[in-house]
């Protein structure tokens, strides 16, 4: 072998180890920030803000809670029905920087909560003839909620929730 193809060699051999080394360093950083990141006191109190936050979110936007907070005199079925929409559209549009702090899983209950609750009012809305009122709509969901008590998934998410951030403490 000639000294060109040695040192060739050589260096190779050099920049493989190097490399593994270097693979080796970033692995062993990546778990102690992940573990740092597990025990930062900063990091949980966040998270638990974050938790409680989606909490009063998942609250908000109940088909119970709407209904006592969204004013309904004098409105057409319509009219509530794009009132209520609206509402759950602002309380989650509000809160949705939380995401990153919560787990992904929890995240995407609370959005399938906000898709069932909208879904939920705009099949009840139109199953109203066109004069309904709001009153009428109102009843509609009260009706639904008390018939099937099971059919939202407003208790699920919240156990969820609260099992999640129970984990963190």
């Amino acid at each position: 072998m000639s000294t060109f193809t040695t040192t060739i060699a050589i260096i190779v051999l050099i920049l493989m180890v190097s490399n593994v080394w270097v693979i080796t360093e970033l692995n062993a950083l990546k778990k102690s920030m992940g573990d740092r990141k597990e025990r930062d006191p900063e990091s949980l109190k966040l998270q638990l803000q974050a938790y409680e936050r989606i909490t009063l979110l998942v609250e908000r936007i109940s088909l119970q809670s709407l209904l006592s907070r969204v004013p309904n005199g004098g409105l057409s079925s319509r009219e509530m029905q794009m009132a209520l929409i609206d509402q759950i559209k602002q309380e989650y549009d509000y809160n949705v920087s939380q995401q990153i702090y919560i787990a992904p899983e929890i995240w995407k209950a609370v959005n399938n909560l906000k898709e069932q609750n909208i879904y939920i009012v705009n099949q009840l809305a139109a199953t109203l003839p066109s004069q309904a009122t709001s009153m009428d709509l109102n009843k509609q969901i009260i009706d639904f909620l008390i018939n099937n008590p099971k059919a939202t998934l407003h208790t699920v998410v919240m156990e969820a929730i609260n099992f999640e951030a129970k984990k963190l403490m």
